[in-house]
């Protein structure tokens, strides 16, 4: 039994909220807390999300206002993290733009991002890195310079970096830690959204991963242990419904598998709370 379940800060590490295209940001908080969620990581959408015209700022400054609104009007407390999503460089050369030019734009950006983690505004770089799809050589090469920049930036702001990239294997957990590496980031501070099981150090090579909350994923994941973040990637996006995992899928899973005995409230603790203050030096 939970001796107290509103003790545990259950956290999604990364949900998004939409009031375009989905719920918005406060009846997606509300939706989480009532099943028992309490910390919102939350990455702005991407600038296609509101309109055409690759505004990135605008994409960038909207995920600060809806963390703002939540935090203001519900008792979730939620963290904004700035980037720019992998694909939007693969829309910008759709739109006529150059490799070099789109890549411009998106280092201006991510400056941007810098600029309010300076600012105490957000508390991480993300989502970043290269497509989940097949690309170009020439353009997998400026994504893959892109994911460095933010890296880099990282490094120089002193946060974390949320990575968008293909579905990992230990050989990319490999290649992510030993571009931190290069860069000088703390390879912890390097987050694989949307990660598999890969949780032991000589799986994900210091990398944390973040997973996504499917029972066969974290069923997997606690028997080797509690290094890891747990997330829903939730779009917000009445269009594309089931798209990915609903806002209450982390609090839960979370509950439901401590009731079961699959979840240990020590575990608990140390995903939700210890893990995220860890990699995020924040306090929730």
């Amino acid at each position: 039994m939970i001796a107290n379940p509103n003790e545990i800060p259950i956290t999604d590490n990364h949900i998004h909220v939409d009031p375009v295209n989905g719920d918005g940001p406060l009846k997606t908080a509300k939706l989480f807390y009532n099943a028992g969620g309490r910390v919102m990581i939350i990455p702005n959408k991407p600038s296609w999300s509101f309109n055409n015209d690759f505004n990135f700022k605008k994409a960038i400054d909207l995920g600060i206002k809806h963390v703002k609104e939540i935090n203001q009007n519900t008792e979730v407390k939620s963290f904004p993290i700035s980037g720019v999503h992998p694909a939007e460089y693969s829309k910008l050369l759709k739109s006529g733009k150059s490799f070099e030019e789109s890549y411009e734009l998106v280092k201006k950006a991510l400056d941007y991002c810098a600029y309010l983690i300076n600012e105490n505004m957000a508390i991480a770089i993300g989502e970043i890195g290269r497509p989940h799809y097949e690309v170009s050589e020439e353009e997998l090469k400026y994504q893959n310079l892109i994911m460095k920049y933010g890296m880099e930036i990282a490094k120089d702001v002193q946060c974390p970096v949320q990575l968008h990239t293909e579905s990992a294997t230990e050989d990319e957990f490999k290649e992510f830690s030993l571009l931190a590496d290069e860069v000088g980031l703390k390879r912890e501070k390097v987050i694989k959204h949307f990660s598999g099981a890969y949780i032991n150090e000589d799986e994900n090579f210091g990398v944390t991963p973040s997973l996504t909350t499917s029972k066969d994923i974290i069923k997997k994941a606690i028997k080797k242990g509690n290094n890891f973040l747990m997330e829903t990637d939730f779009i917000d996006d009445k269009t594309r419904p089931g798209a990915v995992l609903g806002p209450k899928t982390v609090p839960k899973r979370t509950l439901d598998f401590i009731r079961k005995g699959i979840l240990n409230e020590k575990d608990a603790f140390q995903i939700h709370e210890k893990n995220v203050k860890k990699v995020y030096d924040i306090e929730i």
